[in-house]
């Protein structure tokens, strides 16, 4: 299936929605959401105790070319890393700070997955 840019979109901002609404249950508390600079981008900013979570979402029609979750390289590291930095600086954040993930999958976008520190 291919999709247009505008259904590209909209599945990501589904996506994305969808990973919001399940860190909300989850206890934490969205920051920012689509943050993006001329140069790297971070899909949602939350924060849980004292702890801010830099989160990638990764949305996944189907497993077949595999999971969402596979697709962050060591390159794809590296710029959540700067994002992350990034964003830190601007918001002058002194605390503890890592970099998360969160794999959407299906029709339905069902969170199938959640990392909550990634070793970069």
């Amino acid at each position: 299936m291919v999709f247009n840019t505008m259904q590209t979109t909209y599945i990501g901002q589904k996506a994305e929605q969808v990973a919001a609404q399940y860190l909300e249950r989850q206890g934490y508390t969205i920051l920012d959401q689509n943050w993006r600079r001329r140069t790297c981008e971070i899909d949602l900013v939350a924060k849980k105790g004292t702890t801010i979570h830099l989160v990638e979402v990764k949305y996944r029609q189907t497993n077949i070319a595999g999971s969402g979750l596979e697709y962050i390289t060591t390159a794809k590291l590296r710029q959540m890393a700067y994002s992350a930095e990034r964003w830190v600086a601007e918001n002058d954040w002194q605390g503890e700070y890592v970099l998360s993930a969160v794999e959407v999958s299906g029709e339905t976008f069902e969170v199938t997955e959640f990392i909550e520190s990634i070793d970069s």
